[in-house]
Formats: C-alpha cells, sequence, structure tokens
C-alpha cells in the first residue's frame, strides 16, 4: 500500500500546534502584570507566537451596608469594592510545551485557567 497524498507542499513538520489561551484573573494589579510579563517572557524565549495580555474589562463587585448597627438614627451608608482584573494571553504551540511556558512562580492570589484548542 502506498501513503495517502495530500496536497503538494503540505508536509508534516512536527507536533501539531494547538491554540492556547491562558486567562488570568485577580484582585491585585501588580501580581497579575508580573505573572503576565514572566509567561511571555518565557514563551519568547521558546520563540512561540504570542498575543497578548489582553486586558479585559474590570469587574468592580459593590456591597452598600448601613453604618449604624441599629435601624435608628439618620441613614448613612458605607460603600465596599473589591476590583477583579482580567488578562489573556494567546500562545500558538505544541501541547507539550505549555507545561515548560507555566511552570514559573505564580504570585499569591492570581487565578490561571489554560484551553487548548485544535490550531
Amino acid at each position: 500500500m502506498s501513503k495517502p497524498m495530500g496536497k503538494p507542499g503540505m508536509e508534516d513538520d512536527g507536533p501539531a500546534l494547538h491554540r492556547i489561551r491562558i486567562t488570568l484573573t485577580s484582585k491585585n494589579v501588580k501580581n497579575l502584570e508580573k505573572v503576565c510579563t514572566d509567561l511571555i517572557h518565557n514563551a519568547k524565549d521558546k520563540q512561540l507566537k504570542v498575543k497578548g495580555p489582553v486586558r479585559m474589562p474590570t469587574k468592580t463587585l459593590r456591597v452598600t451596608t448601613r453604618k449604624g448597627p441599629s435601624g435608628q438614627g439618620t441613614s448613612t451608608f458605607d460603600t465596599f469594592e473589591m476590583r477583579i482584573h482580567k488578562r489573556l494571553i494567546d500562545l500558538h504551540s505544541p501541547a507539550d510545551v505549555v507545561k515548560q511556558i507555566t511552570s514559573i512562580s505564580i504570585e499569591p492570589g492570581v487565578e490561571v485557567e489554560v484551553t487548548i484548542n485544535d490550531a
């Protein structure tokens, strides 16, 4: 039997490239930006195609409470808010390289989510 014929010029160069999306979320911007720069630096050292960091809109969670402990007296309120920052980084690389890239020390309070899609 012979090999199936593909399109000319479409030789298999190596491992299949995947589109990898890394989503980083945190309440602390400094820690988030540090993890972003470390990830991108590691990816560029391995000569990978990198897009990002894409800064997504900040989510602001607000809670309004009464200042006074009882229901009597004038109405005065306190407003507390927590801001959640989000960054996206897209990579084009083999799936096994992701483990090497994401092996950096991740700052406390930064959540990392990795999604792998076929290119």
